[in-house]
């Protein structure tokens, strides 16, 4: 057992409300995707690979924070939120149809929903402390990466067998391009937010590590 304190956060009651609904809510529109894929429209759009990921990477920060981080920190409800959210959204978003009924709700998702998942992950694995190019540097990695790895699946998923195949390249190259620049941006507030005071406790996790690069 170390010898640190364990570091406890509080934490708004609104940001724990919504993590625990986007989840359950989540896990509701996989099972209804799941079950009736042509109701939530995700027919032929992977809903047997989103019903598996999604979940696993809702429940893959309180997994890490069980069995890892629980003895000392409490739980970076902030960053799990994020995760959340992005799943929550893209699903939401299929159920709603907005994905074939606006023509620019594509890009906004890519562009919103990897900046969401980069500034969690920036949360959970840089301290507040970090300089701007440690945090581009993070953002730019991960969010690239996230985008070629997304292209993939969605290419194995369902692209592979969908006549949208023969217009992807152009289309893939955009969506990385908006990947990217979501990245940054996320990037950019993050740092901006850290520098103004604020989400210094959004990663408990790390207190001890920021506590000695001061």
């Amino acid at each position: 057992m170390s010898d640190l304190t364990a570091v406890r956060h509080p934490v708004p009651e609104v940001v724990r409300t919504l993590d625990v609904l986007a989840k359950g809510a989540l896990l509701l529109l996989m099972f209804l995707a799941v079950t009736s894929p042509d109701l939530g429209n995700m027919e032929d759009k992977g809903a047997h690979a989103r019903a598996i990921g999604y979940p696993l990477a809702a429940f893959a920060v309180p997994f890490i924070w069980y069995v890892w981080w629980r003895e000392r920190a409490s739980f970076p409800w902030a960053a799990d939120l994020l995760i959340t959210f992005t799943c929550f959204t893209d699903t939401l978003g299929n159920r709603m149809d907005l994905y074939d009924s606006i023509v620019w709700f594509d890009d906004w998702m890519h562009f919103m929903n990897t900046g969401l998942l980069t500034a969690a992950v920036i949360l959970l694995t840089l301290p507040h402390t970090t300089s701007l190019g440690r945090t581009l540097e993070r953002a730019v990695a991960f969010g690239a990466t996230a985008g070629i790895v997304w292209e993939l699946a969605e290419y194995v998923a369902f692209l592979s067998k969908s006549t949208e195949r023969r217009s992807a390249y152009t289309d893939t190259l955009g969506d990385l391009t908006l990947d990217t620049l979501g990245a940054v941006v996320a990037a950019l507030v993050i740092f901006v937010l850290w520098r103004r005071g604020q989400l210094h406790q959004a990663a408990p996790q790390l207190a001890h590590r920021s506590a000695l690069t001061v």
